[in-house]
């Protein structure tokens, strides 16, 4: 089973691979072929980037093992919200995950479970052993290539929001996302007065 999917994940980095060379070549009908990627890797996703705050501070004051022991029990308590929720978790990056999710309103129930789950583990624990999340939604078509990787503005602000903008506890969203919950769903947003430029819009999900 995991030599098929190896050979899905390759399969599609090679057509797209294939395609950006042809785009480079001296003449290319860029239009067309931009056309035809879109065509062949263009889906709809919300894109949820999370990271652990104050995590730099944190290895520098405690060292690496304390690194370690973090990003172990973030994982041990996150990944079971996120397969509730279904959300493919797509990477893992020191202090960050890169996960997907098909339903938007599924994105903000996984995150908002997560937040919880840090509160219930943070309970009666040193300030030092926290794990304290920050995270960032986008929504809107991307080009996802296989089980590796997805691209696109989304990505781009779902990413500057959770890694760069959000503090400990907070959900950041874009546009995207907003407008693709339902008036009457139940959530709540409150629009940030000094959004990042590269993102436009952007709002705090205020799921207390």
């Amino acid at each position: 089973m995991m030599y098929q999917r190896s050979i899905a994940v390759g399969a599609s980095e090679d057509r797209l691979s294939r395609l950006i060379s042809e785009r480079m070549a001296p003449g290319a009908d860029k239009e067309r072929i931009d056309a035809r990627i879109w065509d062949l890797f263009g889906e709809e996703w919300a894109i949820v980037f999370t990271d652990l705050a104050g995590f730099s501070r944190k290895v520098e004051a405690f060292g690496i093992i304390h690194f370690l022991q973090t990003i172990y029990e973030s994982e041990r308590i996150l990944v079971p919200v996120i397969d509730d929720h279904d959300g493919v978790l797509l990477k893992i990056e020191g202090d960050s995950m890169m996960i997907i999710f098909r339903n938007t309103i599924k994105a903000l129930k996984a995150v908002k479970g997560m937040q919880a789950a840090c509160k219930e583990y943070n309970e009666g624990k040193p300030e030092e052993d926290r794990v304290l999340l920050c995270a960032g939604i986008g929504f809107g078509r991307v080009l996802r290539i296989g089980d590796s990787d997805v691209f696109g503005r989304e990505v781009n602000s779902a990413s500057k929001l959770g890694e760069d903008t959000a503090r400990a506890g907070e959900i950041l969203v874009t546009q995207g996302v907003v407008d693709a919950v339902p008036f009457d769903a139940g959530f709540r947003f409150s629009e940030l007065e000094s959004p990042p430029a590269a993102v436009g819009k952007a709002y705090r999900f205020d799921y207390a």
